[in-house]
């Protein structure tokens, strides 16, 4: 789950993590009321979205004067801003961040993320702030520390001294460095986060450190231990056929092509996909409708399915253990009646009932394709959506 820079940054104030004064604000009005009350100009008003790249993009602008605060916040609020992460179609900008504006003297990236491959926590850095990562990772490797820390064990003060040396601070800057590093490790693991970047990190003239952007993203497996966490959940920033399928205990990711799928296993339906781009189609959707499901819930998902506009074709793709076939051979057939089927379906069962499974879907009257293995249904379906 991703949340705003505003609200991160509300996290941040908690852990006493040092933040710029600032406010989020939904109108052009709001927004001079809340420079205002900053202390002097300029101050900086922020476009909020769950994407980054604002700044390249547009969503991000210095104002110099009340006048210039109104103007624009009127500009940014209500814009398509489109940035590498949003993709072409961009996202509404429906509220920004007023901040002040700092003194600042350096920028730097910092972010907290979990290491699979060593089962550590990672904190990476780099003299190289404000720019894409992934392009320093790219093109200057060099430039990024990693520090690894042992989750059992914590982090440990020889940790932000690491990470303190490679980032070349003096011992001023390292002072108030320090803490603020162990108060974002333990804002980590307290709220079970899969990532927290700060990009850029400031250091200012006056030889501070300042979180002057702020990105928080939460494991979702975990967000039952943290209620109010999930009071920041935007719906407004998530794609709409998602936020559907999550109501109704779907593992459903939205994709750019034109073949959905429905698969039992999150593992056979990262294979169908695969052998789905190999026979030259493109998948429209991740959809897992998990081995324990319920006619109902194989019901919701076709439909959802079937409500995504790109989609020209439709592969189901089960293997009958926990989910037997012949109920995902009924939620099928109930979702067609309840919804019409306008586009071409192929099927591939096999396992518990396969042969009750297909009888319902041979007496349901439905235009269906069977197919005798998981090969013939992606030629089958990309034959069909080309």
């Amino acid at each position: 789950m991703k949340i705003h820079e505003y609200q991160a940054k509300e996290l941040f104030k908690k852990y006493n993590i040092p933040i710029p004064q600032g406010a989020v604000a939904f109108t052009p009005e709001d927004a001079v009321k809340t420079a205002a009350t900053l202390g002097g100009f300029p101050v900086v008003v922020k476009a909020q979205i769950h994407a980054g790249g604002r700044g390249k993009g547009g969503g991000v602008k210095l104002a110099k004067s009340a006048d210039e605060v109104r103007s624009l916040a009127g500009q940014i609020i209500g814009m398509n801003l489109v940035t590498h992460q949003t993709g072409p179609e961009g996202k509404e900008v429906k509220k920004v961040l007023v901040e002040q504006g700092l003194n600042i003297a350096k920028e730097l990236y910092l972010s907290i993320i979990p290491d699979r491959a060593t089962a550590k926590i990672v904190i990476m850095a780099s003299e190289a702030g404000g720019m894409d990562i992934e392009e320093v990772a790219a093109k200057t490797p060099e430039k990024i520390i990693k520090v690894y820390i042992n989750p059992l064990l914590g982090i440990e003060g020889y940790h932000c001294r690491e990470a303190a040396f490679g980032l070349n601070m003096s011992p001023a800057v390292m002072k108030s460095f320090t803490p603020m590093l162990m108060n974002l490790y333990k804002l980590f693991v307290a709220y079970d986060c899969s990532l927290l970047e700060i990009n850029p990190l400031v250091i200012t003239k006056e030889e501070t450190v300042v979180a002057l952007d702020a990105k928080i993203n939460f494991d979702d497996n975990a967000l039952f231990r943290h209620k109010d966490i999930l009071a920041y959940r935007d719906l407004d920033e998530e794609d709409p056929l998602e936020v559907e399928a999550s109501k109704f205990n779907l593992n459903y990711i939205n994709l750019d092509g034109n073949v959905g799928n429905m698969v039992n296993g999150a593992g056979l339906a990262m294979a169908t996909m695969d052998i789905i781009k190999l026979a030259g189609a493109e998948p429209a959707n991740f959809l897992d409708v998990g081995g324990g499901a319920s006619t109902e819930m194989v019901e919701n998902g076709f439909r959802i399915i079937l409500k995504d506009k790109k989609v020209k074709g439709v592969l189901i793709n089960i293997f009958g253990g926990i989910l037997r076939c012949d109920i995902l051979a009924q939620g099928v057939v109930e979702a067609a009646k309840k919804t019409g089927i306008n586009v071409p379906v192929v099927v591939r069962m096999e396992g518990t009932n396969v042969e009750k499974g297909r009888q319902i879907l041979a007496d349901s009257g439905l235009n269906l394709t069977t197919a005798v293995d998981l090969k013939d249904a992606a030629q089958k379906v990309a034959g069909i959506v080309k």
